[in-house]
């Protein structure tokens, strides 16, 4: 138990950050839906270049995880039209409730206890995903 006490700290400061970096403000998402301000974006677009970056210096130096085997990207497979209806999808769904999955959990901690019916939405489409996504074309 004593080893996920990291995991759980780190959690808290990405909240924290979150919090008060504005990330998890609906005025601050409807803004970058409307293409009015740079915020969000730049939010986004450090996180990325933050994790190449570890990423690489992970690879260089490296380092396990907590099963002791070492970092790895999974090779995923090509597609066009999958990634671009997966991210219209979760674009949707980002700009009508006004978070994404992380913060959800977050702004329980601010107290907005509505966010609650978004996060049993987002489990129930998940589960139906994983009941057809062997239908699906993938």
């Amino acid at each position: 138990m004593g080893k996920y006490l990291k995991f759980l700290t780190v959690g808290m400061v990405f909240g924290i950050v979150l919090v008060k970096s504005e990330a998890v403000s609906w005025y601050r998402i409807f803004e970058m839906f409307k293409f009015q301000s740079f915020h969000m974006y730049g939010i986004i677009g450090s996180a990325v270049i933050t994790g190449i970056i570890l990423l690489l210096v992970s690879k260089k130096i490296k380092i396990k995880n907590i099963e002791g085997s070492f970092l790895r990207v999974p090779l995923k497979d090509r597609g066009f039209i999958r990634y671009i209806l997966g991210g219209i999808i979760f674009g949707l769904g980002w700009a009508l409730c006004g978070a994404c999955p992380g913060p959800m959990y977050i702004l329980i901690g601010t107290g907005a206890f509505s966010i609650l019916v978004v996060i049993a939405a987002a489990l129930l489409g998940t589960y139906v995903y994983g009941l057809t996504k062997d239908k699906l074309p993938h």
